[in-house]
């Protein structure tokens, strides 16, 4: 391999993970560290709406640059216009409006995480591997986040039914003791 085919390589595999590690880890990091800010819950889209569209988003944008040729600006543009696609993507899962119950959070996450990396997969197919591969394993937070929110969303209904168990069960209700025969009338 030649040393400018090594360099394109690398320049590729960086560009892939910088793009994969903003979606998975920089962005929902921001996010949470602003999450009570007023201005989320201006952008805040309902999660059937942002999960379709982050997706297309991000299947345009890696995607793109295979079939038309973009160059630095354009692909400046196209990267600032994924960070806010992912901002949208992330809030009914991390944000404070419209957030996502339990099980909703599990599921959008687990539905998205194979999905994006479909362009990935993709560019592989297409002889990109180290930039594919790249993104793919930055964007493995993701899964990683669906199991979390998996686990604590387990944990949370074990406990809810654990506090419930007692009052169905009648435990801290008067007892009712054995049944008494009506008075005499003698």
């Amino acid at each position: 391999m030649t040393d400018a085919a090594m360099a394109h390589m690398h320049g590729e595999m960086v560009a892939m993970a910088l793009s994969g590690g903003m979606v998975a880890l920089l962005v929902p990091g921001a996010l949470l560290m602003t999450r009570s800010a007023r201005a989320w819950s201006w952008v805040t889209l309902p999660a059937a709406v942002a999960l379709p569209l982050f997706l297309v988003l991000h299947g345009v944008v890696t995607l793109l640059p295979e079939f038309a040729p973009v160059d630095q600006a354009e692909r400046w543009v196209l990267e600032s216009a994924l960070v806010c696609g992912a901002f949208l993507f992330w809030l009914p899962v991390l944000g404070t409006r419209r957030p996502l119950s339990g099980a909703g959070r599990c599921l959008y996450l687990f539905l998205a995480a194979p999905v994006l990396d479909l362009p990935a997969v993709f560019m592989i197919s297409r002889g990109h591997t180290a930039g594919g591969i790249a993104m793919m394993v930055t964007m493995l937070p993701i899964g990683f986040a669906a199991l979390v929110l998996t686990w604590r969303w387990i944990v949370a209904e074990e406990r809810a039914e654990q506090a419930a168990a007692p009052r169905r069960a009648g435990v801290g209700a008067p007892a009712a003791g054995p049944p008494q025969s009506p008075p005499s009338r003698a």
